[in-house]
């Protein structure tokens, strides 16, 4: 059978497969070489992603053989803030790093010999989240999450990551490297997971 690469995560994982998406690109780059499965949970931060692990992962791999990659791309909705819109999807910093941990346990102990690669949640443009929350560009309203959050989640990630002895993308960074990443959406996160399939 071919390896699989296996992407967990939330909406930007989900979404991946739509016309242009990160998924979609990586499954066209190991056409032939490697079958891409997709594990992605809309709205859904790391609490919630540990809760339905199991059953999300049904099917992703058969019973004998193990993929040869898992992403994990949890970060973006757990760095909600707590007295904003979606507050519900708020997880604490230390919950989050926790989850993490318990999310790459589940992995090694299902799959030992799949490599794990974490990726940092991606930087936010505060007023594309107005606009999706309230429809309209009003700058007296706040965004229900932040980029400095989402930094400090996305080094949450990486500290993580290091401590495990995991692959980790920093998306956060690399995307903010380039002047118009407001718009790049995350085209920039297929050759950085290809790059860091290469590596391991």
């Amino acid at each position: 059978m071919r390896p699989r690469l296996v992407l967990f995560g939330d909406s930007i994982t989900e979404q991946s497969f739509a016309a242009g998406g990160w998924g979609a690109a990586l499954a066209d780059r190991f056409a032939r070489q490697a079958d891409v499965v997709l594990r992605g949970l809309s709205g859904y931060n790391t609490r919630w992603a540990l809760e339905v692990l199991p059953r999300a992962m049904e099917g992703a791999a058969p019973a004998d053989e193990d993929p040869a990659a898992v992403t994990v791309f949890f970060g973006a909705n757990d760095a909600s803030l707590p007295d904003r819109a979606q507050a519900h999807q708020h997880v604490p910093l230390e919950e989050y790093q926790s989850n993490l941990r318990a999310i790459c346990g589940y992995f090694k102990e299902q799959w030992p010999s799949a490599s794990i690669i974490l990726i940092t949640p991606p930087p936010i443009y505060e007023p594309a989240r107005i606009r999706d929350i309230y429809g309209e560009d009003d700058p007296s309203r706040q965004a229900e999450r932040t980029n400095e959050a989402a930094g400090a989640y996305a080094q949450a990630c990486l500290a993580v990551a290091k401590e495990l002895g995991h692959a980790v993308i920093d998306i956060w960074t690399k995307m903010q490297e380039f002047s118009d990443w407001q718009t790049s959406a995350l085209r920039l996160l297929v050759n950085a997971v290809v790059q860091a399939l290469k590596a391991l």
